[in-house]
């Protein structure tokens, strides 16, 4: 077993963890923030795993912002390389100082490496380590995963020509995925790991809230209970909350200060704000859009007045 890097966040405290997510407006389940909580502490990665829109890259960023740190981000693609995720070398560099006739400088050294973000997480240089987001890592193919495994494990990248580069204090690492592929059990073993649900009716009104307090609470409410009423339909793109958030500002940039019920008219024009696959906008027919104007008046009714 490889020793375990001193951590800088062994002695946050749920109470700390639950006001940090509180003054960056997150809302996050108990689940969620014992997950967190344990892989500060134990300074071990995250694996988070739920469907888009879920909030799991928006977790990194409130860590980061939370903590006043750097967040690092891969954003993950297939065919994904080495050189664009761990490090890479200065070539037109290295080549103009071969033409100098310089014999006694090696061209292998620091002044030629190029950081990717893997290796600038690693060698965070702030005063409280980076938060590292490898993001969709599902989307990248399983052979970059193992490229991933000396930094999951030991929170180091060997560089053949310079050796061993080790974080003195590891980064908070984020590491997402939507599922469109499993992944390998070596990675999972190197995560703690958490699944994100989709949110409640309750949870996702609270969300809007906090995120769009501009929007009258009723009418946040019969956009929640449309949005959950709409994932029951077999959807190409379930929305998440993310697009919840999207239809809410959209509606509250057309209403201003208006409180009045959604008209079908109203939920009909906004829609591409929720569903952003045509196929699932035409499935809102006049029936269904009927079926959700009715679900927001059925949740509307049940706010406390």
């Amino acid at each position: 077993m490889s020793e375990r890097r001193p951590t800088a966040f062994a002695d946050v405290t749920d109470e700390r963890l639950r006001a940090l997510f509180d003054e960056q407006s997150y809302v996050a389940d108990d689940d969620v923030v014992t997950s967190v909580l344990l892989a500060l502490r134990l300074g071990k990665p995250l694996l988070v795993e739920g469907e888009p829109g879920a909030g799991k890259t928006e977790l990194a960023k409130v860590l980061a912002a939370g903590f006043d740190t750097d967040l690092v981000r891969l954003q993950c693609y297939e065919g994904l390389t080495a050189e664009h995720a761990l490090y890479e070398w200065n070539y037109t560099k290295q080549l103009l100082a071969v033409q100098s006739g310089d014999d006694d400088a090696s061209v292998f050294a620091e002044e030629y490496l190029l950081e990717r973000p893997l290796l600038r997480a690693l060698r965070g240089e702030g005063d409280a380590p980076p938060v590292l987001l490898i993001d969709e890592i599902d989307r990248a193919d399983e052979e970059f995963e193992a490229l991933l495994l000396e930094v999951l494990s030991d929170y180091q990248v060997s560089v053949p020509e310079l050796g061993t580069i080790r974080a003195e204090t590891p980064p908070i690492v984020i590491v997402t995925s939507n599922r469109t592929r499993a992944l390998s059990d070596a990675l999972k073993r190197r995560c703690l790991f958490c699944h994100v649900a989709p949110p409640s009716l309750e949870k996702e009104r609270e969300i809007l809230a906090r995120k769009v307090p501009e929007l009258d609470g009723a009418v946040a409410t019969e956009l929640c209970a449309m949005a959950a009423r709409i994932r029951e339909e077999p959807l190409r793109k379930p929305p998440g909350a993310a697009e919840t958030i999207d239809w809410a500002r959209a509606v509250a940039a057309l209403r201003r200060d208006g409180d009045e019920p959604l008209t079908p008219a109203e939920v009909h024009d906004t829609l591409g704000c929720l569903l952003k696959e045509v196929e699932d906008v035409e499935r809102v027919d006049e029936s269904l859009l009927e079926t959700l104007v009715e679900a927001a008046a059925e949740a509307r009714a049940e706010v406390p007045s």
